[in-house]
C-alpha cells in the first residue's frame, strides 16, 4: 500500500445511511394529491357543497390542533398537513348533506381527544378520521345515515332545503340485491353514479388515488391487495342463491368506502404493523371483519369498525411478528426466549 494511511479521513455518522428528501409535510402533502380525484368527482355529482363540506373540515381541523397546542404551548404542528389530512378524510366519509357544524364537532373528537390527547402525531391508536365519523355516527346517527339521492344537487345551505335521499348500494346489497343490480350496473358502482358520501361513489377515482400513492412508494401493496382480496375472496364464497358470484364479488369490492378505507385509512403509518408480513395480517383482518358486519351488522357498511378493531390489535400483530435481527441465530434466540420464561415463571413460584 502506498502512500501514509494516517492521511485518510474516515467520515462516521450515526445510523441510518440512507437518507431522502421525504418528510411528513411531503408524505401528507401526496396523500391530498392522492384524493383530490375523488373529491373532484363528489363535487361533480353533489354540487359545491361537497367541496365548502371539505373546506370547512379541513379548517376546523387545523384550527383545532392549533388552539390545543397553543392552550397547552406545545410547538406548532400545522405545516406537517397531517391535520388537513385528517379533515379531509373525515369529509369524505360523511354525506354531503351533513351540516357543517358537525364536521367541526367531528374534527375536535377526531384531532384533540384521538389525536392530541395520546401525544400527538405519531402516538394514537386508532385512525382520528375513522374515530370522529364514529363518534358522529353515535351522536348523530339520523344525519349521518341520510344519503342524498344520485343525480341530485346538495345546496349549499341545508335550512329549508328539500333534498331528496335515496338508500346507499351497501344498504340495499344486504336486503335486495337483485333489485340493486336492475337499478345499479357494475360500471356505475365502479365510475361513480351511484350515492353515498364523496369518499365512497367512485372505486375508480378512489384507485387512481391509491396507484398514486403506491407509485410514489407513500404506501405499499401489502394491505390494499390482502384487504380487497380478502373482501373478493369471501363475496365469491357467500354469494347469495341466484346471483353470479363474479356479479356480487364486483359490487361488493367496488361499493361502500372499501377503496377509501384500503387505500387511504388502514394504510396510516401510525395505526398500522411495521412488518410487511403484519401488514398483510392486519389487511386479511379488516377484510374478515368488514364482511362479518356488512352480512350479520345492523350496519350494511363495516369498513370504518373494521378498521378501528384492527387498529386496537396493532401491538399484538407487531410484538409477534418481528424480523430477525441480523447476525442472530433464530434458533438460539428462541431457546434464550424459553429460557428467560421458564425463569419468570420459576420465581413468580417462588
Amino acid at each position: 500500500m502506498t502512500g501514509d494511511y494516517k492521511a485518510l479521513k474516515l467520515i462516521a455518522s450515526s445510523n441510518p445511511h440512507i437518507r431522502n428528501n421525504e418528510d411528513t409535510r411531503s408524505i401528507m402533502l401526496d396523500v391530498i394529491i392522492a384524493l383530490c380525484p375523488a373529491l373532484a368527482w363528489s363535487v361533480f355529482r353533489f354540487g359545491f357543497r361537497a367541496l365548502i363540506a371539505a373546506l370547512v373540515s379541513v379548517g376546523s381541523a387545523l384550527c383545532w390542533e392549533w388552539a390545543y397546542r397553543k392552550v397547552l404551548n406545545k410547538p406548532q404542528m400545522l405545516g406537517d398537513l397531517s391535520a388537513a389530512v385528517t379533515g379531509l378524510l373525515l369529509s369524505m366519509v360523511c354525506p354531503v348533506t351533513l351540516p357543517y357544524w358537525m364536521l367541526v364537532i367531528g374534527n375536535f373528537f377526531a384531532i384533540v381527544v384521538v389525536k392530541q390527547l395520546y401525544g400527538g402525531l405519531g402516538k394514537n391508536f386508532m385512525n382520528p378520521a375513522l374515530a370522529g365519523r364514529a363518534a358522529l355516527v353515535a351522536c348523530y346517527a339520523s344525519q349521518m345515515t341520510s344519503w342524498i339521492a344520485p343525480g341530485e344537487k346538495a345546496p349549499l345551505s341545508m335550512i329549508n332545503a328539500d333534498v331528496v335521499t335515496a338508500a346507499t348500494p351497501m344498504a340495499m346489497m344486504g336486503e335486495d340485491f337483485a333489485g340493486l343490480t336492475v337499478k345499479y350496473g357494475v360500471r356505475d358502482m365502479f365510475v361513480g353514479l351511484i350515492g353515498g358520501s364523496a369518499g365512497e361513489i367512485s372505486a375508480m377515482m378512489l384507485l387512481i388515488g391509491g396507484l398514486y400513492l403506491i407509485w410514489r412508494k407513500v404506501i405499499s401493496w401489502h394491505i390494499p391487495v390482502a384487504y380487497i382480496g380478502t373482501v373478493a375472496l369471501l363475496a365469491l364464497i357467500t354469494t347469495p342463491a341466484g346471483s353470479s358470484p363474479l356479479t356480487y364479488m364486483a359490487y361488493s369490492v367496488f361499493g361502500g368506502g372499501l377503496m377509501l378505507g384500503a387505500f387511504f385509512m388502514a394504510t396510516d403509518y401510525v395505526t398500522s404493523p411495521v412488518t410487511k408480513k403484519g401488514q398483510l395480517i392486519f389487511g386479511v383482518g379488516c377484510g374478515l371483519l368488514t364482511v362479518f358486519i356488512r352480512k350479520f351488522g345492523s350496519f350494511p357498511e363495516g369498513v370504518c369498525y373494521s378498521i378501528l378493531l384492527m387498529n386496537c390489535t396493532v401491538w399484538i400483530i407487531d410484538q409477534h411478528v418481528k424480523p430477525i435481527r441480523f447476525g442472530v441465530d433464530p434458533e438460539k434466540e428462541k431457546a434464550k426466549k424459553a429460557e428467560e420464561k421458564a425463569k419468570k415463571k420459576e420465581a413468580a413460584a417462588k
